[in-house]
């Protein structure tokens, strides 16, 4: 199951019902949303995962943050440290805010929905994608990083982040980051 499934489907749907709830949204537009969003997210994570600092920091907070619980318990969702572990996350993968700005003003033109709703959900749209991943390593905690094949935090990220649909990712992984980055 990829990130945006294992988001859409927390606490059999409800999730999308808390988000449209929170953000005024309704259940389509919470599904466009997160559709527009999270390739954006993944991108960042694989990016991110692409040095061994990255990866190590990213495997040590999804060890010991309890992160799950976004996925888990959505009352958490509304929280205000929700929205700031979100962005602690959000600057970790994207390293400044201009670039979480443009991936809600990309996704504000994708969706038809607004760049100010887009980007007070990014952060928790972050934190759940944190917490689809650490859902995923309980599940299987034997070195994801290390794992060719199977159930991993890559294979996760992968089908959020082929956009050409090729089977590789690195066309699409630098195209959208050179679009986020203003290259």
């Amino acid at each position: 199951m990829n990130m945006l499934d294992t988001m859409l489907g927390a606490q059999g749907g409800d999730a999308t019902q808390q988000l449209g709830r929170q953000f005024g949204l309704n259940e389509s537009q919470v599904s466009s949303a997160l559709s527009a969003l999270v390739p954006a997210v993944a991108a960042g994570f694989q990016q991110n995962m692409s040095s061994q600092q990255g990866l190590s920091g990213l495997l040590s907070a999804l060890g010991g943050g309890q992160h799950q619980r976004y996925v888990d318990d959505l009352n958490t969702l509304s929280q205000p440290g929700t929205t700031a572990d979100g962005n602690g996350i959000l600057g970790h993968i994207f390293s400044n805010k201009d670039v979480s700005r443009q991936v809600a003003t990309r996704a504000s033109a994708q969706t038809g929905i607004g760049a100010d709703v887009l980007k007070r959900m990014l952060p928790v749209v972050a934190a759940m994608a944190m917490g689809a991943m650490s859902r995923r390593m309980s599940a299987s905690p034997a070195q994801p990083e290390a794992r060719a094949g199977g159930d991993t935090l890559l294979n996760m990220l992968t089908p959020m982040l082929d956009s050409g649909r090729d089977g590789s990712i690195v066309d699409d992984v630098v195209g959208m980051l050179g679009r986020m980055g203003g290259h």
